[in-house]
C-alpha cells in the first residue's frame, strides 16, 4: 500500500493481518537505492511481510523527483540532508507500530542504513553495499559520514554485507567498519556493486544472494 509520510515523502507499507490491533513484534524499514520507490521494493515489502511476519516500510529517497533519470539522481542526492532522509526513515519506523524496529538498505539506501544505525532509534541496521564514506560528488554540509554515526555510542549493531570487487567499499573502507566496534561485515570476494537485491542485474550472484539474505534475516531477528 503506497502512503503519504507527514513530511510528504511516499512510502511503501507492507504487515501482517493484525485484526485486533496488537503490536506487531518486528518491524523493518529499507531505504532502497538509488532508483527508489519501484515494484521490485513493493515486491520486497510484501515479501518479508508474509514470510516472517514483519511490518515493513520502504521509504521514496527522492521525494517530489521521482521522474528523475539516473543522472539526475546522482546530480542531486547530495542535496539532501540527513535530517530529511533520516527522519523520513524514523518516521517510517514508527509507522511499522513494532516493538523493535531494524534499518535495511541497499547501495545508497545502504549509506543511509549506516547513518540510521547512529540515530538510536534502531535495534538492528544492515547495509547492503552502503557507501562507507561519502562520495565526493555527494558531500554536502547536511552529509555526515556514516563511520561518524556508526561510532555513535547509541549506535545499533550493524550487519554489512559487501562485494570484495565493489569499487564504492574498497578493502581501506570496510577495514574502518571493523574498527568501529559496531558492525560486522561479511565480504564475498567475487562479488560486484548491487549483487543481491535485483536479480534483473548482472551483478546478481544467486547463491551469494541466497547466504546474504539468510544472514540479514537472522541479524535482524537476533
Amino acid at each position: 500500500m503506497r502512503l503519504t509520510l507527514p513530511s510528504g515523502t511516499p512510502y511503501e507499507v507492507a504487515g501482517p493481518p493484525n485484526p485486533e490491533g496488537a503490536r506487531v513484534a518486528q518491524g523493518l524499514v529499507i531505504a532502497p537505492d538509488i532508483f527508489g520507490l519501484r515494484p521490485l521494493f513493493d515486491d520486497l515489502c510484501a515479501r518479508l511481510a508474509d514470510e516472517h511476519g514483519w511490518a515493513v516500510c520502504a521509504v521514496e529517497p527522492f521525494p517530489g523527483q521521482e521522474d528523475l533519470d539516473l543522472d539526475g539522481r546522482f546530480k542531486v542526492a547530495g542535496t539532501y540532508s540527513d535530517e530529511r532522509r533520516l527522519g523520513d526513515l524514523v518516521a517510517a519506523a514508527e509507522i511499522t507500530g513494532a516493538d523493535r524496529v531494524a534499518v535495511m538498505g541497499f547501495c545508497m539506501g545502504g549509506m543511509y542504513a549506516f547513518k540510521a544505525a547512529g540515530t538510536g532509534r534502531f535495534h538492528r541496521a544492515v547495509s547492503f553495499y552502503g557507501m562507507i564514506r561519502v562520495p565526493e560528488g555527494w558531500k554536502a554540509p547536511g552529509q555526515g559520514e556514516p563511520l561518524v554515526a556508526l561510532a555513535e555510542e547509541r549506535a545499533c549493531p550493524t550487519l554489512a554485507i559487501l562485494g570484495g570487487k565493489d569499487a564504492y567499499t574498497p578493502p581501506a573502507d570496510v577495514e574502518a567498519l571493523r574498527q568501529t566496534g559496531k558492525v560486522e561485515a561479511v565480504v564475498y570476494p567475487d562479488a560486484e556493486h548491487g549483487f543481491v537485491h535485483d536479480p534483473s542485474r548482472p551483478a546478481h550472484r544467486p547463491d551469494d544472494a541466497a547466504d546474504a539474505w539468510a544472514r540479514a534475516i537472522t541479524f535482524i531477528s537476533s
